[in-house]
């Protein structure tokens, strides 16, 4: 079983799951909403994490808590915490 534990302030990070091609990996986007420092219009940024799924429950389109956690491989480092909503 993988560790989810990390040091204190290691928030949990909210997304929605775009990929699951990958076996026990899943790839999450997390978008933020930020405003410019000049002319003060609100972007939308995006980021993608590979998340480490351990038994593959997740499913494209679900909404999914992850934490970070020790490296499992070069690029992946969160672990799934749990699914907050589930699509169909």
């Amino acid at each position: 079983m993988l560790s989810v534990e990390k040091p204190a302030g290691n928030k949990a990070i909210r997304g929605i799951v775009i990929s699951k091609k990958m076996m026990k990996t899943i790839v999450v986007e997390v978008e933020r909403v930020v405003r410019h420092p000049l002319y003060n219009k609100v972007l939308r940024k995006t980021k993608t994490y590979k998340v480490h799924d351990e038994n593959e429950v997740a499913k494209v389109g679900d909404v999914v808590m992850m934490k970070a956690c020790a490296p499992v491989s070069k690029t992946k480092h969160m672990a799934l915490v749990e699914i907050v909503s589930s699509v169909g």
